[in-house]
């Protein structure tokens, strides 16, 4: 009798991952739930409700007669995502700690205890799919997550199964609610999960000082006073604090040396867009090499921001370590030209590019310009 292949699934008490198991054990596949607890809850400001979470993920497992564990990454979350990400927002960026979770979390520490558990694969709730090695985006256009997994390597996905990626949203609850399984209408998790839905500025504010500085238009008039750059983000409208009549105001710019945020009214102020980006920390899905000085201009496109519909560009100038083109390990940068200007392209937040339905890979954008 041939054995049964082992799956590990991520499971985070919602839906989607419990519908992913749920589609591994009518496949035939020998199951095993791992909740993963990524954070400390001592601190009220925080919304991980992992207790109710991991006991949702035992209601699941019991209802599709699986085993289950609750393993800790608490350190290695804060050390490897939460502390970097930090660090960044003290640096004026606008860091994205999803894909550094997906990178150091679950698809390296969580996918190398799976293995030691015996897993054949790893499988996550995530909306995208695999095919032959090579990340596609999810076929539910509204919650592709391709953009968050693009640090995600090809020796790594030969073992990674997304259960869900061919389906859609609705389908996956009904499928749980015809399996009767209790989170078919849980509400879907949303923001950063060591912050939640917690006030954002309130929570930066416990881990970065205040540091007040001026609200100033770019012609130089002061409009009122911040709480210190590394709480506002590029094109931020709400928790301004600036009243006043006419058109809301935008964040525009920030100058760290004299600590001033700079804003102007209407949401397509011509300051708010950009026709070029420079992006390092570049990473490929796959192994072989493309983005050779030959090769460019580059043509394909990319998404500066979650849910933002794809755009077409082109890679116009590639920066080499080491002197050699030939291998995209040595890429330390890349500069993008857009066909249409993008608004509030953010530093610190991630470009991910596309063929078609194929997610390349991306990097952390470092600046924009015209």
């Amino acid at each position: 009798m041939k054995k049964k292949k082992t799956v590990v699934v991520g499971m985070s008490g919602g839906v989607d991952s419990a519908v992913a198991a749920l589609i591994l054990k009518q496949q035939g596949y020998n199951v095993i739930g791992v909740f993963m607890r990524n954070w400390e809850e001592s601190d009220p400001l925080t919304a991980c409700p992992a207790a109710k979470d991991f006991e949702d993920v035992i209601s699941v497992c019991d209802k599709l007669d699986i085993p289950y564990y609750s393993i800790e990454f608490i350190k290695e979350y804060f050390d490897e995502v939460f502390a970097p990400s930090i660090e960044e927002y003290k640096e004026g960026l606008t860091p994205n700690p999803d894909v550094l979770c997906n990178l150091k979390i679950k698809f390296n520490h969580f996918y190398q205890k799976a293995l030691q558990l015996g897993a054949d694969y790893v499988a996550t709730g995530h909306y995208c799919r695999n095919e032959k090695a090579t990340l596609l985006k999810g076929l539910d256009p509204g919650k592709d997550q391709s953009y968050f997994l693009y640090t995600i390597k090809k020796d790594i996905l030969e073992r990674v199964l997304f259960p869900i990626g061919g389906m859609l949203k609705k389908d996956v609850r009904e499928l749980a609610q015809k399996y009767e399984l209790d989170v078919y209408n849980k509400k879907d998790s949303t923001g950063i999960c060591f912050i939640g839905e917690k006030d954002f500025a309130n929570f930066l504010q416990k881990y970065i000082p205040k540091n007040p500085g001026k609200f100033q238009t770019l012609s130089g008039e002061v409009v009122g006073e911040h709480e210190g750059y590394a709480f506002y983000t590029i094109g931020q409208r709400k928790g301004l604090g600036l009243g006043g009549a006419g058109a809301p105001w935008y964040v525009i710019k920030k100058d760290l040396s004299k600590n001033i945020v700079y804003v102007e009214r209407g949401e397509n102020h011509p300051e708010l867009f950009s026709k070029k980006l420079v992006a390092n920390n570049l990473s490929f899905v796959a192994n072989k090499s493309f983005l050779k000085e030959s090769d460019l201009p580059y043509k394909l496109r990319a998404k500066v921001r979650y849910r933002q519909s794809d755009q077409e560009c082109e890679i116009i100038k590639c920066q080499y370590s080491n002197g050699n083109d030939n291998d995209q390990k040595n890429i330390s940068s890349i500069e993008v030209s857009f066909t249409e200007l993008q608004r509030a392209v953010a530093p610190g937040q991630a470009i991910v590019f596309y063929k078609g339905d194929v997610c390349l890979g991306g990097g952390t954008i470092r600046s924009s310009s015209m």
